[in-house]
């Protein structure tokens, strides 16, 4: 009894910690952009309590045999919306995320001002405005992360992956850093249509088994491929290795 009043008491608290930092974030967000900076590092506090006050047991594997490069690009699969402030809260990197979170309530601010890139993934003209984005992203020291599978496409990896990061990987030299998520309860944090964001944070709530699963591995060097399909095609075969290690 007495434990369960202090489990409770702490999400309490957790919560309460999470709607005045939001609050707060959201007023930051209208300051000059001169602040970028200084409101990167407060959105990642801002991940971290977002993780807590949803009560997930995230745990950072570290599977490379290599210390990280200075700078990546970080791929991941897609299965779930949690990875959206999980991996900002493992990683100092900025997303690129579907144009439609800009216009997600408080959140969708919260984004645009920590300095997050958007694409509309059906439009060419959109793709190839993101991938100049990141690449002047890459060129002012960030690191990026972005999907390869092109959105959530399931509790299992996509049939193939996108040439996007591979080709930008080649051009820049700058290498892919892979991140496997693994979700332990993949049904309640798997997103499924016509689901929306206030259904999958109550499945992930209520969900009995919060535990997530993040795997880091060696970063792939863009010099040992010789053009953006190979590459793509190495990196969509190690994920379902990968796959196969922990999902099947």
């Amino acid at each position: 009894m007495i434990h369960s009043i202090g489990v409770l008491l702490w999400r309490i608290v957790c919560w309460l910690e999470l709607t005045v930092f939001t609050l707060v974030l959201y007023a930051l967000s209208w300051l000059p952009g001169a602040l970028v900076p200084f409101y990167y590092r407060l959105f990642r506090f801002w991940c971290h309590s977002f993780v807590r006050a949803l009560g997930i047991d995230l745990r950072l594997h570290q599977k490379n045999t290599r210390p990280l490069p200075s700078q990546y690009i970080l791929i991941a699969n897609h299965p779930a919306a949690f990875e959206d402030i999980g991996i900002p809260a493992l990683f100092p990197v900025h997303s690129l995320a579907k144009i439609e979170v800009q216009d997600w309530w408080l959140v969708g601010r919260i984004s645009m001002a920590a300095g997050s890139l958007y694409v509309h993934r059906e439009s060419r003209e959109s793709r190839s405005e993101a991938g100049e984005q990141i690449e002047a992203g890459l060129q002012s020291g960030m690191n990026i992360a972005l999907y390869p599978e092109g959105g959530c496409k399931g509790r299992r990896i996509f049939e193939s992956f996108r040439y996007g990061a591979f080709d930008i990987s080649l051009r820049t030299g700058v290498p892919i850093l892979p991140v496997f998520l693994h979700y332990e309860s993949q049904d309640d944090f798997e997103w499924r249509n016509p689901q929306t964001l206030p259904h999958k944070i109550w499945h992930m709530l209520t969900t009995q088994n919060k535990r997530v699963n993040y795997y880091v591995y060696d970063a792939f060097d863009p010099t040992q491929f010789d053009d953006k399909a190979a590459y793509a095609d190495y990196a969509h075969h190690k994920y379902l290795e990968w796959q196969a290690r922990y999902l099947d």
